[in-house]
């Protein structure tokens, strides 16, 4: 990549492919026109023109190399508040002095008071908005965007028009409100307090995804989503950012998404695995708001029965939406499509019968259909389906597998931001619908819950994984939590996002206690992990790991305490 390509990573003629080393050889030898922008050693951002990416995309790649769609996990259900008590994760006197905190999010209100010293200086070390072009001030490496260093964003909040100097801000509102929760300044007269008040932040605006990435997924143009590649870049930068000031840093990751395996494996996961493994860098990632969605499907055919009826209920005002089957291994799969109308529409027959992408028709509808085996960790059969302009009603899915032995398989709707109320499967499971990248192993994966009354958050997603492995890993607050909003006002909010940055709060304080204060050499995300689920309060009338609860709920002080024994 150089500056006379880099325009191609936010063109909508240039389709992103986020790829290994070799997948890039493929890339290279069979695209022309083919630019890169390397993300680490082992993986990059290919860009090709967006013709390129015909039917059969998915067999000649391979669908990890499409980057997934992320969306917020959380929702702002009250606009106004009464003053309360500020909520706090219990450590003592720590506040997290030293360490910082980053979020990868819809960026940041800079101007807010929640991210100022008592002389009104930021408390921001570095922002890196991915939406504002420039020549050269984008951090080096990156090719896009712009970087705005602490004395700029203190240059602008001297001015009388801050915007002038910094434009960087957050028209969502997400990003405040996170940062706000994790590490907000105490304001008294408002009765609000972030948990580790004494952290500065690093913040990454994401860009919006690409309208070609929308219309693969028949996502509406005005869908609030991202992409997986501009999320990883904004993590390497977090970390590089934590490396030039050498302090340890607790990284918030407030999107997810129901696209994949639900294993925790692939490119961002393994990204993040090797991000986790670096010295005091701690991932904290929210579960996802799936649970009670009705947006999972879980079956199983015995070899006696043979088959397995899926009821997928439509709205009448979807437009388009997609879904993924992943049949266990080393089951095949095929199915036969039946419309609302009870006529059949389509066979998918098993992947070692399909070579190609498959186009159904019935009256509008247009069924897009990938059937491969896909380089998950069990070589799982995927297929994909992609509906355009889908007739409203029960769609009806007669899944068969074969063998003599038990078959099972899942399937994932979108997120419920990316897809209408109305639609979903009529016998949905609430289980295994940990939201990426929450599945992966080492990163500290955080749902909701209410502290009024010990429940949790009714959408918050539930684990396992697909394979059983415990997820999520701690519960934390988050719901009805006041937060900080644009112009300097609070709300409050809900969501597992929401938890996540009531955890990260947590994860800094003990990062202050771990390495600022010398108790440990070094505290990667695993590390980290451990501490904090081994802390947790459990219930004692429940088995943990819970595919509910996940380890317990978190207790920094706690875990201190069991650390020192």
């Amino acid at each position: 990549m150089n500056n006379e390509e880099r325009y191609k990573i936010t063109s909508n003629d240039f389709a992103d492919l986020l790829v290994d080393e070799l997948i890039l050889e493929v890339i290279e030898s069979t695209y022309s026109d083919v630019s890169i922008n390397r993300i680490n050693s082992q993986y990059s951002v290919a860009f090709i023109p967006a013709e390129y990416m015909t039917p059969n995309i998915i067999y000649n790649l391979g669908y990890e190399t499409i980057p997934k769609c992320y969306g917020l996990m959380s929702i702002s259900d009250k606009d106004s508040f009464e003053i309360t008590e500020p909520r706090k994760v219990p450590a003592n006197v720590l506040n997290g002095q030293g360490v910082l905190i980053g979020f990868v999010d819809t960026g940041i209100d800079y101007r807010n008071l929640a991210f100022q010293y008592e002389d009104h200086t930021s408390r921001i070390a570095a922002i890196w908005d991915q939406t504002i072009d420039s020549d050269n001030n984008y951090p080096e490496g990156y090719y896009y965007g712009t970087e705005y260093s602490k004395e700029q964003i203190n240059n602008a909040l001297r001015d009388e028009n801050p915007l002038s100097v910094v434009p960087s801000t957050d028209e969502i509102g997400h990003g405040t409100m996170l940062a706000g929760i994790a590490g907000g300044s105490y304001d008294p007269r408002n009765g609000f307090s972030g948990v580790a008040t004494s952290v500065e932040f690093v913040v990454v605006k994401l860009k919006p995804a690409k309208a070609y990435l929308k219309d693969f997924f028949y996502l509406p143009q005005d869908t609030l989503c991202y992409q997986e590649n501009d999320i990883m870049l904004g993590i390497n930068y977090l970390v590089q950012i934590a490396r030039e000031f050498r302090r340890p840093i607790a990284i918030c990751i407030g999107v997810g998404s129901s696209q994949g395996a639900h294993l925790g494996d692939g490119i961002f996961n393994d990204y993040l695995s090797t991000m986790g493994r670096f010295g005091d860098v701690a991932i904290i990632v929210a579960a996802g708001n799936e649970g009670n969605s009705s947006h999972h499907y879980f079956g199983e055919i015995a070899p006696t029965i043979e088959f397995n009826d899926v009821e997928l209920n439509v709205g009448i005002n979807e437009l388009g939406f997609f879904m993924e089957f992943w049949g266990n291994a080393p089951n095949a799969f095929s199915a036969d499509i039946f419309a609302p109308t009870g006529e059949f529409v389509g066979h998918i027959p098993t992947i070692f019968e399909q070579q190609s992408t498959i186009l159904f028709e019935y009256e509008d509808t247009v069924i897009i259909v990938d059937n491969t085996l896909e380089d998950s960790l069990e070589g799982d059969q995927f297929i994909l389906f992609r509906f355009q302009n889908p007739q409203s009603g029960t769609w009806r899915f007669r899944v068969s597998g074969f063998g003599d032995m038990l078959s099972r398989f899942h399937i994932w709707l979108p997120i419920n931001n990316f897809i209408s109320t109305d639609t979903f499967f009529v016998n949905a499971n609430p289980y295994t619908t940990i939201t990426a990248p929450g599945n992966e192993e080492t990163v500290l994966t955080v749902t909701a819950y209410n502290d009024l009354n010990q429940e949790l958050f009714y959408y918050a997603s539930k684990g396992f994984t697909k394979e059983n492995h415990p997820k999520p890993d701690i519960a934390a607050l988050g719901v009805d939590l006041l937060a900080p909003t644009l112009g300097n006002q609070y709300a409050w909010s809900t969501g597992t996002s929401v938890a996540a940055a009531q955890a990260a709060g947590g994860v800094a304080m003990l990062l202050e206690w771990g390495v600022i204060r010398g108790n440990f050499i070094s505290m990667p995300s695993a590390k980290v992990r451990s501490m904090v689920t081994g802390g947790a309060i459990r219930f004692p009338d429940l088995i943990y790991p819970n595919p509910d609860w996940g380890f317990g709920i978190i207790d920094i002080s706690n875990s201190i305490k069991i650390t020192r024994v």
